[in-house]
């Protein structure tokens, strides 16, 4: 994941199995996904500029910086949770890389997406990362 490991807020909800989507179901999901992540890429660069900003600051006037810095990351880590309620999961912070979990000849693969792509145009398998993407015209889905 992109950025300073401080920017990786744990989700303090239990974990829960791993919903599988069909594409049609994962691109349906795109319009509350896509601002939730827009959202995410605008808290991550704010929490950044505050933690640049309070690393170059003399210690007394530290304080508000740091109140700011900690509301940025409770507020990421809520819009994180969400995608996690919605299904998917997070892969990068800075250009809001997401995998939906589906389905591919009787395996699990990712349904990927980044901020700024119209629909789900790519899959890859879970081992390869987005590196190994694939078209989505390739996906044959199955339970």
């Amino acid at each position: 994941m992109a950025g300073p490991q401080f920017f990786t807020p744990k989700s303090v909800k239990p974990s829960r199995p791993r919903r599988h989507f069909t594409l049609q179901q994962a691109i349906s999901t795109l319009p509350l996904v896509s601002r939730v992540v827009k959202d995410i890429v605008t808290t991550h660069g704010r929490a950044a500029e505050l933690q640049h900003s309070l690393e170059h600051t003399p210690s007394k006037d530290q304080t508000q910086l740091q109140r700011d810095l900690d509301a940025a990351m409770a507020l990421l880590e809520d819009y994180v949770d969400e995608l996690t309620e919605i299904g998917c999961d997070l892969k990068d912070y800075e250009q809001g890389l997401i995998d939906f979990t589906g389905r591919h000849r009787g395996r699990d693969v990712c349904l990927c997406w980044k901020l700024g792509e119209p629909s789900i145009a790519h899959w890859h398998e879970i081992d390869a990362g987005a590196a190994g993407r694939q078209p989505v015209s390739l996906l044959i889905e199955s339970a």
